[in-house]
């Protein structure tokens, strides 16, 4: 019979869970126990939802677990869910798990005009960031992914717009992009880049040198917050922000004040003094801040009218607890909340609110915080759900309330036992029940209940039938009755023949090299043909065996073969014959003789006969025997041997050795134990067999002997002193009713010892002063008396965290990765314990990291200095230094600051070689992942390495800018290998070198050639492009605008034009671009579409026919009149206007789309190549064709060309290529 219960939540997923769009699944568990099992059932907002009818889902049999993959759907699943496991006692629920599918943040897509200021000036960069999953992390750097540099002027509000106090002409830059991280959802997003033009004040015409005349002064204002005053509302424990930025020339300083009070010693000033801190809020803080922005011509201020307010989300006073009660009892189910505001208590019964579920007791008294069942039934048997909530959160707790009633048997029903006759069995009965039971053991063939000297009935149940006999075989039922009712199970005796081995190994002399058989043969009982199994032992260790030769054993039919023996082999063979209730052991010699004759060859001794004891004095023997045959090998000694009949039978113990030339010895007894002695003799080569047994002799009881050894005194708890002890052996006893005295007194304070007698072998003091030193004593007793009066030893009580910090902490910077850390030791009276020795943190200040990089040094002992090595070169860290003791931690010293050398750069990242041409490679690469300091440039080396015994000349180019990550490789020999060395450089020197290798070609490759274009209304163009190009096929209508395709792969050799209109006229260029050397190539061919076919041949039809004469009459007329206009009016020709004045809708480029995303917001544009052509400006972009021919272009929002092109209709292809060996 198994025990019901009720079911138990045991895992459930915790809420909200984020849906991160790079998780392949998000498991929505709940899994319960009970007995029966529990099923399972799901609510979504607060509807029936059955997982297991939605083919999206994977669930599994037995578990309210279901798993929701990421397959584009997950919005399917959004929403608020709850697990309901229910069996036939109650149900459980779980809390509500909130499912949230977070949309991708995006900046939205905008044209932002530039901002144009004059020096002085003070300038806002609005960021505006989307919404997202927080936190949210605000970054403003420029294309290139350098940070704005921010001082007291130029700084990041905590809305993330960046202020500029007063604009100078070194602020002019066109890409400012803001950068907002989400890193819940491991995703970036950037806004269109911003372009700001700062212009030279007007004074500045006036002067030859600049002055702080040339900008205009003026005192203070504040750009935010606005207004006068800020009221501000926080709940206690979040951290207060007040932020003040303003603008003014010179750039006003800001400083903090609390009105009536000082600034709270944990306040922090931040932003360069422009944001004030005050971590986890207090009562205490609540007031009115004011924050002042000066400078020479003046001064502003702003008030914070801060409130603290205590709201705090539901926490568990008393949480409600299962319980198990008799029935009639009175039930109090408690459930005590606080929070602020106060929260609401609501009650459920099997997941059903209590107003609405099945009233199955009258005698149910609800209030707010508990509920009452008065002299609870079986019925009122459920599980009961606390949930209070407030507009913090909410919190639910399940109760299992069991009420018993007649008894449960949790042993199971009709359990085999098996026992040997003469042997001992326990028969189990484990009872659980409520009201007590009365357990009783009966036979099948009767039902009076068993008696007897065999038979004994435990406490728990059990019953212990000792020395089997055969009549003793059957079936027995053990009952347990109560005042509600009755249980009973039955268990099954069976009686097995004794496991015996009838045909032993014999002892045996074998000659080296030869094989040596040991039998064993046992006797067993049948039933156990399936369990019987002999293993063999050799000097007590098992024999493994694999059945081969190799091995040097084998069995075979019960026979142990040892193969081509040594003299290793030698030793003492063990045959065990086991079953699954007992075993029998047989055991022979093994003596490995040389070439010399068998009867001259010494061996063990026998074994020594006649054992007598004599001379019985109580607790005191005298031992005799007669030694045997010592086969030609001095005994040397012999070895007593006793066994405790009583406690341990068949367990033999050494107890003495004496010399070989002795056959008595004088043994010293323990009191109150059965003895039996045996005998060994040892020579030189091995022991003996052992005598046979004396007969039983047992001591009387006495006082013990000894007290305890090994006391431990531990404080595990401050005020608590654990006391334990290793304790006096079973045979050390000496006599029944064993126990401990425990006497302990404060060391130097207490006269008197308190005493506490226990029969466990610990104590715990309670309510002790920390870490204080005490004397401590056990002394052991039994019936018959004391023991010797015991040492005292000395032992501390509990120990506390260390109360206070190191101080003094100072750094030596010892080199780039290591730093020597000094300190002023903490007193031994503020360690509260025994030092085990300092800790110390250093911990990396990361501007872009999420987790900081911080790991913990110990330094064991009482130390004031330490080397801190493994740290990152040209960094900033903080540092602290804590005591510690076995309690743990005690508080951090104040943080240290320093900074690390710069060092030598991790190797570039990501080179290679992209472009391989006859006599030149163009290499690319990326600046190191670890700078370790500012980079100063980059160092090129290259040899030749064709393969022969003889290697090039090793060439060098030093690279002098530090922001290249291309370089066109010259005058390389054709049709030879080269091995490239790259190395980053820093002030200090140059890194470890990123190498590649790669073979120029047999000749040279050449840019694209425009072939032709094919087809009707889907146009193809067609091209040779060479890998190191990208294409793009461009089209417009005659006297319309430029049009763009996608950009097209250089792999490609056409591209197909959809969406042309029949009968039209169009133009067509091929753009190809190097991003090698940026040079470029344009070539242009013109087509014409043909006119649409309608079915049935139109242009065969009469009608059609003469519709064609009309227009070309028509048209012929227009031609004629507009030339006769043209004569008298003087005007020019459209062909002639387009060729003077170029497209007015073609613009340059436009500045504040320079670093958008490629159709993808969440992927930093990388930055754009430099051009090498000296028509180009050094203002514009290195990607901008604004300076080709005499068109004007501008880039669309992914970063493509889209100028337009004006000019005529067929011209000669235009190559813009750089010169000389340069930064690619």
């Amino acid at each position: 019979m198994f025990l019901e219960q009720l079911p138990t939540i045991m895992e459930q997923s915790s809420s909200p869970m984020i849906a991160a769009p790079f998780d392949e699944s998000f498991t929505m568990e709940c899994e319960a126990k009970g007995n029966p099992e529990p099923e399972f059932r799901w609510t979504k907002n607060g509807q029936e939802f059955d997982p297991y009818q939605d083919s999206r889902l994977r669930t599994e049999d037995g578990s309210g677990t279901f798993t929701i993959p990421n397959n584009g759907n997950l919005s399917d699943f959004q929403g608020s869910y709850r697990c309901y496991a229910s069996n036939k006692l109650g149900t459980a629920i779980t809390e509500e798990i909130e499912f949230i599918v977070p949309n991708v943040p995006k900046f939205p897509k905008e044209k932002i005009n530039p901002i144009e200021v004059e020096e002085g000036q003070s300038v806002i960069l609005e960021c505006n960031p989307p919404k997202g999953i927080p936190p949210l992390q605000i970054y403003w750097m420029t294309i290139d992914l350098q940070h704005i540099e921010q001082d007291e002027r130029v700084s990041m509000g905590l809305n993330g717009n960046l202020y500029f106090s007063n604009a100078l002409q070194k602020d002019s830059r066109r890409d400012y992009c803001c950068f907002a991280s989400f890193p819940r959802i491991r995703t970036i997003v950037q806004k269109t880049a911003m372009s700001v033009v700062v212009k030279s004040s007007a004074f500045h015409s006036y002067t030859h040198s600049y002055t702080a005349n040339a900008i205009l002064e003026r005192k203070p204002r504040l750009l935010t917050p606005s207004g006068v005053k800020t009221y501000t509302h926080l709940v206690k424990g979040e951290d207060l922000l007040l932020e003040c930025i303003a603008e003014g020339f010179p750039t006003p300083n800001i400083e903090w004040v609390k009105v009536g009070d000082k600034l709270p010693d944990r306040a922090l000033l931040e932003n360069h003094g422009k944001l004030l801190t005050i971590p986890e809020v207090q009562d205490t803080d609540d007031g009115k801040y004011m924050c002042k922005a000066k400078n020479p011509h003046g001064e502003t201020t702003h008030y914070f009218h801060v409130t603290v307010e205590g709201k705090e989300p539901p926490r568990w006073e008393f949480e409600p607890e299962s319980q198990l009660s008799m029935i009639g009892t009175d039930v109090l189910i408690k459930c005590a909340v606080t929070g602020n505001p106060k929260p609401t208590v609501s009650w459920k019964v099997n997941g059903l609110s209590l107003n609405g579920a099945p009233i199955t007791s009258h005698h149910q008294r609800v209030f707010d915080d508990k509920i009452v069942l008065r002299s609870a039934t079986s019925s009122d048997s459920a599980v009961y759900q606390c949930e209070a909530s407030n507009r913090h959160g909410t919190i639910l707790a399940n109760a299992n309330i069991m009420i018993m009633s007649e008894p449960v048997i949790v042993t199971e029903d009709s359990q085999q036992y098996s026992a040997i006759e003469g042997k001992g069995v326990v028969l189990n009965c484990k009872v659980f029940s409520s009201p007590p039971s009365t357990i009783s053991w009966s036979r099948e063939d009767s039902a009076d209940p068993v008696k007897g000297e065999r038979f004994s009935v435990h406490e728990n149940g059990s019953l212990e039938i000792h020395k089997i006999e055969r009549d003793d075989v059957g079936e027995y039922s053990c009952i347990a009755k109560n005042t509600e009712g009755s249980s009973a199970i039955t268990a099954n005796l069976d009686i097995k023949d004794p496991t015996r081995i009838i045909d032993p190994p014999q002892d045996q002399r074998i000659l080296i090299g030869t094989t040596a058989q040991f039998s064993c043969q046992a006797r067993f009982d049948s039933s156990f043909s399936r369990d019987f199994d002999v293993f063999w032992l050799k000097d007590g260790i098992v024999i493994a065996l694999n059945e081969t030769e190799d091995s040097g054993y084998l069995v075979e039919d019960g026979v142990l073969q040892i193969i081509n023996v040594s003299f290793r082999d030698q030793g003492r063979y063990s045959c065990v014959a086991r079953t699954p209730v007992d075993q029998d052991i047989a055991s022979a010699q093994l003596i490995v003789l040389g070439d010399c004759l068998l009867c001259c060859f010494p061996d063990v001794p026998d074994a020594p006969e006649d054992l007598m004891l004599s001379e019985d004095y109580g607790r005191s023997a005298k031992l005799k025997w007669i030694p045997g045959d010592d086969h030609n090998s001095t005994t040397s000694e012999f070895i007593i041997e006793f066994e405790d009949s009583q406690r341990e039978p068949g367990n033999w113990r050494e107890v003495l050795r004496i010399p070989g030339n002795h056959a008595s010895a004088s043994l010293k007894l323990h009191g109150h134990v059965e003895y039996r002695f045996r005998v060994k003799a040892v020579n030189a080569i091995g022991k003996s067999r052992p005598s046979e047994p004396t007969e039983s002799y047992k001591t009387p009881a006495t006082a013990p002997d000894k007290n305890p050894e090994n006391i431990k005194i531990e404080g595990h708890l401050p005020h608590e002193m654990d006391i334990n002890w290793e304790p006096l052996t079973p045979i050390e006893h000496n006599g029944p009713g064993l126990e401990y005295k425990v006497s302990y007194r404060q060391q130097g304070v207490e006269d008197n010892w308190h005493e506490h007698v226990v029969k466990r072998h610990s104590f715990v003091v309670k309510n002790t002063p920390t870490f204080v030193p005490y004397e401590i004593k056990i002394h052991a007793r039994n019936h018959q008396g004391w023991a010797p009066e015991p040492k005292v030893i000395m032992g501390y009580s509990g120990e506390d965290f260390p109360s206070a910090a190191p101080d003094d902490v100072a750094v030596d910077v010892m080199n780039n990765t290591a730093v020597k850390v000094s300190w002023t030791r903490v007193h031994k009276d503020k360690l509260r314990g025994h030092l085990g020795g300092y800790r110390v943190i250093p911990q990396k200040n990361m501007a872009l990291r999420f987790h900081e990089d911080k790991h913990t040094l110990t330094f064991p002992g009482d130390r004031g200095h330490a080397l801190i090595p493994g740290l990152r070169p040209f960094s900033e860290y903080s540092l602290i230094v804590m005591a510690f003791n076995s309690r743990g931690n005690g508080p951090g010293s104040h943080a240290v600051n320093f900074r690390t050398p710069e060092g030598v750069p991790d190797r570039p990242s990501a080179f290679r070689a992209v472009d391989i041409q006859k006599h030149s490679v163009s290499l690319s690469w990326a600046r190191p992942i670890e700078a370790h300091g500012l980079l100063v440039g980059f160092l090129l080396q290259y040899q030749m390495i064709n393969d022969t015994e003889e290697v090039g000349p090793l060439l060098t180019i030093n690279i002098s800018n530090p922001e290249s990550s291309k370089w066109l490789l010259q005058d390389l020999e054709p049709v030879s290998k080269y091995k490239l060395y790259m190395r980053a450089c820093t002030r200090v020197g140059c890194g470890p070198a990123a190498s590649e290798e790669c073979t120029t070609s047999t000749e040279a490759r050449e840019l694209p050639v425009f072939v032709g274009i094919v087809g009707q209304r889907g146009q193809e163009c067609g091209w040779m492009l060479n890998s190191c190009h990208e294409g793009h096929c461009f089209t417009t209508r005659s006297k319309g605008n430029w049009k763009i395709s996608e950009p097209v792969n250089a792999s490609k050799t056409f591209h197909v034009i959809e969406g042309l209109e029949p009968g039209t006229e169009y133009t067509v260029r091929l753009m190809a671009k190097n991003w090698v050397d940026n040079s470029m190539k344009v070539t242009q061919r013109l087509l014409s579409t043909g006119l649409a076919s309608i079915h049935g041949g139109i242009s065969n039809q009469s009608w059609f026919i003469g519709l064609m004469c009309a227009v070309a009459l028509l048209t012929l007329t227009l031609l004629i009149a507009c030339f006769v206009n043209r004569n008298k009016g003087g005007k020019y020709s459209v062909k002639e206007k387009e060729d003077l004045h170029p497209d007015v809708e073609s613009q340059g480029m436009n500045d504040d789309t320079f670093c958008e995303y490629s159709d993808n917001d969440e992927k930093p544009l990388k930055g754009s190549l430099h051009s090498h052509s000296g028509d180009i400006k050094p203002a514009d972009s290195g990607d901008s064709l604004v300076d080709y021919g005499d068109e004007e272009g501008q880039f669309n929002e992914d970063g493509s060309f889209i100028g337009e092109y004006a000019g005529r209709k067929e011209r000669a292809s235009v190559e813009i290529k750089g010169t000389g060996q340069t930064a690619a």
